[in-house]
């Protein structure tokens, strides 16, 4: 599903390889769609270098030294995800300079900008400065619609306009939130055994927005 809030990403992950740099970073909030463009990133790689796999694919918060030498010999595509401060920076340095001097492209995601992380080391901070990022950014109406409808056909319940129109009009622009939300909308209509009504909507929504612990849905 593309849109104006994720368009400038997907256009740069179908560029590849003719990014402007060797490494680009995706970023947005949670839910977003940002490991659902890294996997499209991996079906472009394996498409274009005719290579048989997925790319090798690792979590920041997990990253080594030996996993980034792995990844290497492996392909020369790598995809780190949940980039934060919480990382191997030390491993991660070295990682970065290995695929920028090697000729390999590294597409990282992550919840905020590189240059925002505020990490220890300097060098390394310097470094992820200097990578192109893209904001995806909340959803717009045509894409939270969207996303409403596939989420309900992932449970194989179909939704009428009427209700979609209702969510759209009373929930904030928010993935979280609308992932949550239909989330909610299932548990009720499940528990009460009634098909999914306004009344059901009305219901999750007042579920969810006065949860005064927050642990709901990411605002």
């Amino acid at each position: 599903m593309v849109s104006a809030c994720n368009a400038q990403a997907f256009e740069m992950i179908d560029a590849w390889p003719e990014w402007p740099y060797f490494a680009l970073c995706l970023y947005g909030p949670s839910g977003c769609g940002k490991t659902h463009l890294s996997r499209i990133f991996s079906d472009q790689v394996s498409v274009l270098t005719h290579y048989p796999y997925k790319i090798p694919c690792l979590q920041a918060q997990d990253l080594t030294l030996e996993a980034g030498y792995q990844a290497f010999a492996q392909n020369k595509c790598l995809i780190i995800e949940n980039l934060s401060a919480k990382i191997n920076q030390e491993a991660m340095f070295h990682i970065y300079n290995m695929y920028r001097d090697e000729g390999g492209s590294i597409l990282f995601t992550s919840q905020q900008a590189p240059a925002r992380l505020k990490l220890t080391l300097p060098d390394l901070q310097s470094r992820l400065n200097i990578v192109p990022a893209i904001e995806i950014k909340e959803p717009d109406d045509e894409m939270l619609s969207a996303l409403i409808v596939k989420l309900f056909a992932d449970r194989q319940l179909n939704i009428s306009p009427e209700i979609i129109s209702y969510m759209l009009k009373n929930m904030p622009r928010s993935f979280s939130f609308g992932n949550r939300l239909v989330a909610e909308i299932d548990r009720i209509s499940l528990a009460r055994k009634r098909a999914i009504s306004l009344s059901i909507v009305k219901e999750a929504l007042d579920e969810l927005t006065n949860n005064p612990q927050g642990e709901l849905f990411d605002l």
